[in-house]
């Protein structure tokens, strides 16, 4: 490596008008890393001197001379020189003038060695170029930081990452190189800032053996550096290599391939399958590549953990032992793969990166009815326990692909299977988002402007997940809101926040600072499933409702009509949208006569059916489209909306009901025969065992919304049986815990019109429409009664006497 000499850089700016221009000063050599003791400096890069400059800057003329030495990259090397020379080293690197990047091999050899020249100094310089105060910062503050989520710009850099973990000693700089604290007593602070665990700040060792137990797993160390930018692509990928102890060459053109060639190199070296946990909610609808294109596709993967491959094994087993209790046989074949330990784990060690995919094995879960889908089951956990899986297809028969597709999937018993994933991956692109907002200015709102970048298109380059905020304001109404519009996994979302200034203030902050923290709060939110969902918000103390449209990335601010309740009250509404529905139309939690009927409350059935809860019947005869309303929690039927349709003629495909398969709990009682014919749903731990379950639901369309609306002056405030699950017969643990039939259940107790066919559980809500039209006539009720108060004369001058006398 090449140092400089700091005693040779500091006698050089000591007599630079007088040193002979052609003269021959070394101020770099080249030393061996292993044997030489020497500090280095981690910085941010600015207006930096280059490797041809510092070594002639004595031989340039007087004007360019003084233009370098002025520059903050210069003052970075002297002062830098300086403090290596007080605690008495001799050489100092630094990565702007010590790497001469003409050279495209001395430039390859110095990023794979980067983590190594780190590792062995024996001190590390961190500048913090943004810092002004002598103490270290340990809270967010946007006002001073605003741009690199409330931290100095330093923890948002992606080189950095690998600079702050690899050194032993780390010595943290404010910009006029007075010290602020060491790694070693900053240790919490840093973790908080970084998510990078206290033991690897406090030994850099534990990152030091691919096989070591201490050593993170993969997904959680990429974790680290899912929030961190580079200025090149391909950087986000070389920035990464000494973390994984992985080397190779530098491309630079090749964009996000390089991320791709870094996770092939390191799965030639490991076998930790976590690499493949990217993305564990799952929150996009599919993808082709098994690997990530992004460290940022890591995001929430920081408490990730490998599984020990024994208890992996006796996991599997005991699902298919408990699926299998008291079946008439067990697959002793499938049974036998996991019992057989040694041949388990090396089966599971054993990876092959072939030009038709990467070949492995894992315990899967095939499809019921669909043989060509699959759940892969990976040895490593979240914090609370589950085990993470991974959906796979194979429409060729041979390769798997990622595959996170929308419809719902019922899955058999777990086998071992030798697998190819497919890891081809696109070619990046430039992705460009236009926010359409022209309904905004109907309502007095005009677009201040965005934070980072402005623009009425947001233009964001390939480079993992991105995000601009927009501000909206309102100046007579006082009142102001943000859109966040960006990518997250490659797929757009849009989130609003509002401000929630003081009624008070006569002033606001300027809307930029308001900016910041709205991207702070949308940037370091956990991974919502917000993205997905239709935003309805009502601005705090303000008669506007926005709605914001992810899908259309579209805007909308309107009057609001009275849905948000009392003036000045905010109510958000989360309606789920799937392929299935169309769009949000029925409240979940519906709200009657101000008493809060919510499933989740009152004990609950979870299907994996529209994101819907399902409750109980209780003996009731439920069916689809009844309406009504709750008296002591008990449902009372008033009529049925298809009924009522049939009366007046009403006939239309946009009204039919619609089906689904219905799925639930991987886990079914073993009491239970023909297991492949049943779904089990648990609510306050007592199990429901569903046989040929089938889901009829009432559309969700713009078609059906309108009648609705038409049905809302009547039925205002009604609750509505939206979805119903019928079967052929059901059973349950009673009281006592014991299982009971369909048989047992009293005289009508879920029996729908269909003989033979049980309706055990529904969804009862308050369509939209119905809720709305009920505000607003509980509005008008509000309205009137405060006009025939003020104008009664008598009322009037009571209430000012009462007044008077309470003063």
């Amino acid at each position: 490596m090449r140092l400089l000499n700091v005693e040779a850089v500091l006698r050089r700016e000591k007599n630079i008008e007088t040193v002979d221009p052609e003269s021959e000063i070394e101020v770099l050599e080249e030393h061996d890393d292993e044997s030489t003791r020497y500090a280095i400096v981690s910085h941010r890069w600015g207006k930096e001197v280059t490797y041809k400059e510092m070594t002639r800057l004595h031989a340039m003329n007087p004007q360019k001379k003084e233009d370098v030495r002025k520059r903050g990259g210069y003052q970075k090397i002297i002062m830098g020189c300086k403090r290596a020379k007080k605690d008495g080293y001799m050489w100092l690197w630094i990565d702007t003038c010590c790497i001469d990047k003409r050279s495209s091999s001395e430039l390859s050899e110095a990023i794979n060695s980067m983590y190594r020249w780190y590792h062995n100094s024996e001190m590390c310089y961190v500048y913090l170029h943004d810092v002004d105060e002598r103490e270290f910062p340990i809270k967010q503050d946007f006002s001073r930081f605003g741009k690199s989520s409330g931290w100095p710009e330093w923890f948002s850099r992606g080189w950095t990452l690998q600079e702050l973990i690899a050194p032993k000693e780390v010595e943290f700089f404010n910009k006029d190189w007075v010290s602020i604290g060491t790694k070693e007593y900053l240790t919490s602070t840093l973790e908080d800032i970084t998510r990078i665990p206290e033991r690897v700040l406090n030994d850099e060792e534990v990152l030091g053996g691919t096989w070591s137990p201490e050593r993170p797993c993969i997904a959680r160390i990429m974790s680290w550096a899912a929030n961190r930018k580079t200025t090149r692509v391909e950087d986000r990928a070389y920035s990464l290599l000494g973390l994984f102890d992985v080397n190779m060459p530098m491309l630079y053109g090749e964009g996000r391939k390089a991320f791709q060639r870094l996770q092939l190199e390191i799965i030639r070296a490991s076998s930790d399958h976590s690499i493949f946990a990217w993305n564990p909610r799952a929150l996009t609808s599919s993808y082709a590549s098994i690997l990530a294109e992004d460290p940022g596709w890591f995001r929430g993967c920081h408490d990730i953990e490998v599984v020990n491959h024994r208890i992996f094994a006796q996991e599997i087993e005991e699902h298919i032992v408990r699926r299998g209790e008291f079946a008439v046989a067990i697959d002793e074949d499938k049974l036998s793969s996991f019992r057989n330990i040694v041949d388990f784990t090396h089966r599971l060690h054993r990876w092959d990166v072939t030009n038709f995919g990467i070949h492995l094995s894992l315990p899967v879960l095939p499809e019921r009815d669909r043989d060509y889908l699959c759940k892969a089951i990976l040895p490593c956990r979240h914090r609370h326990g589950e085990l993470i899986t991974i959906d796979l297809s194979s429409h060729d028969g041979a390769r798997c692909h990622r595959d996170n597709s929308p419809w719902h999937k019922v899955y058999t018993c777990p086998e071992f299977r030798p697998l190819y994933l497919h890891y081809s991956g696109g070619r990046g692109r430039i992705k460009g988002l236009r926010l359409k907002d022209k309904d905004a200015s109907s309502c007095g709102f005009t677009r201040c402007g965005a934070f980072p970048c402005d623009g009425d298109v947001v233009t964001i380059p390939s480079q993992g997940d991105s995000l601009t905020v927009s501000v909206y304001s309102n100046n007579d109404a006082g009142c102001r809101f943000a859109v966040g519009l960006g990518f997250y996994v490659n797929n757009p979302c849009v989130r609003v926040v509002w401000d929630e200034y003081s009624a008070q203030q006569e002033v606001l902050p300027s809307w930029i600072d308001f900016a910041k923290q709205a991207y702070d709060i949308l940037w370091n939110a956990p991974v919502p499933e917000g993205f997905l969902h239709k935003e309805n918000v009502h601005l705090p103390r303000s008669i506007f409702h926005v709605d914001i449209y992810p899908y259309e990335r579209r805007i909308r601010i309107k009057q609001c009509p009275g849905c948000c309740g009392k003036l000045g009250e905010r109510e958000e509404t989360r309606v789920f949208v799937t392929n299935r529905f169309g769009g949000g139309l029925f409240k979940p939690n519906p709200s009657y006569n101000g008493e809060i009927y919510s499933p989740l409350i009152r004990g609950s059935h979870r299907l994996q059916l529209s994101g819907q809860w399902l409750v109980e019947c209780s003996g009731q005869k439920i069916e689809l489209g009844d309406y009504g309303s709750f008296v002591d929690g008990i449902f009372i039927c008033r009529g049925n909306i298809l009924k009522d349709m049939q009366r007046l003629d009403i006939v239309h495909s946009a009204y039919d009901p619609v089906s689904s398969v219905v799925s639930g709990h991987s886990h079914v009682p073993g009491q239970v025969q023909n297991q492949c014919d049943v779904v089990t749903t648990c609510c306050s731990g007592k199990e429901m065992v569903l046989h040929l379950p089938r889901d009829r639901s009432l559309p969700r369309n713009e078609d059906f919304e309108l009648l609705l609306r038409a049905f809302s002056m009547r039925l205002a405030g009604y609750a509505l049986v939206t979805t119903v699950i019928e079967c052929s017969k059901f059973y349950k643990v009673a009281d006592d815990g014991e299982w009971t039939g369909a048989e047992g259940v009293p005289e009508g107790g879920g029996q729908s019109a269909d003989s033979g066919t049980f309706t055990p559980l529904c969804s009862v809500v308050v369509p939209r429409p119905w809720r709305q039209h009920l505000a607003r006539r509980q509005q008008f009720e509000r309205i009137r009664e405060h006009f025939y108060t003020v104008a009664d004369p008598v009322v009037l001058s009571a209430r000012i006497r009462a007044l008077c006398l309470s003063d």
